[in-house]
């Protein structure tokens, strides 16, 4: 077979440009040992083929495209014993992958949120995450408090996280080109084992704070929480955007006493 399909419902848009394949490749850097590493979304093996070339990895590939898999198996057929079909967001991490693992890929678009998601669900278990992404959603994972692009991804990642932006891919370089510029971000675990505070809420709060971002605080986690006994935290007249890592740490600390 010579080409896959992109298929508009699996987001796929496939990268041409050699080049930029192999930056993506290079902004993994190098673990300690040989560590377990999952592609998701190989489509036809543009970014597989310098993963490969890697000593320093095991390299792993998580695809849901039949004709994607079916591709792989015939230009990589040493690639076939480690390529698992499937659903990377139904995958069970730690039955599969142990307790560390890498995560790289030029990310389906329409499911990349839903990626991230799952790495933060995984967050002592996947050490580091290069991945290609639409622009405006790593513009928002990387933004610091005070932008009006922050959201819930950039709070959560930014609290177990270190994040670079890395590069801005043009469109023209896909087929089929998307109709938004792509950017390429990388995720190291920082040293926090466990946070100052309860974790699950932790991501309650920050999830409710932002449900109505554009209101005051006292607004978005009433509308979860309750009334707090009419009680009030400092910082309930910022808006969500406006607090940082520690606030929020702080506010789930003092939410955790008042419900």
């Amino acid at each position: 077979m010579t080409e896959v399909r992109a298929k508009k419902a699996l987001g796929q848009h496939f990268l041409m440009d050699l080049n930029i394949a192999h930056k993506i490749c290079d902004a993994l850097q190098p673990p300690q040992k040989p560590i377990p590493t999952l592609e998701v979304g190989c489509g036809m093996g543009v970014l597989t083929q310098y993963l490969l070339q890697r000593s320093d990895i095991v390299l792993y590939g998580a695809e849901i495209d039949s004709e994607s898999v079916a591709y792989l198996n015939t230009h990589y057929p040493q690639f076939t014993p480690r390529l698992i079909k499937g659903d990377f967001l139904k995958m069970d991490l730690a039955e599969r992958f142990g307790d560390e693992m890498y995560i790289i890929g030029n990310f389906p678009y329409n499911i990349s949120s839903q990626i991230f998601f799952k790495i933060i669900e995984n967050r002592n278990r996947v050490g580091q995450c290069v991945g290609m992404i639409q622009r405006e959603v790593a513009v928002r994972i990387a933004e610091k408090e005070g932008s009006r692009e922050r959201g819930i991804l950039s709070v959560l990642l930014q609290a177990w996280y270190d994040i670079d932006y890395l590069f801005t891919v043009s469109e023209k370089v896909f087929s089929p080109p998307p109709k938004v510029k792509s950017a390429v971000i990388r995720l190291r675990r920082n040293s926090v084992e466990k946070l100052a505070c309860d974790e699950q809420l932790f991501i309650k709060v920050v999830k409710a704070s932002f449900n109505q971002r554009r209101k005051m605080l006292r607004n978005s986690l009433r509308a979860v929480f309750g009334t707090f006994n009419n009680e009030e935290h400092p910082l309930f007249s910022q808006r969500a955007e406006q607090l940082t890592v520690e606030d929020f740490i702080e506010l789930t600390q003092w939410v955790s006493q008042h419900i």
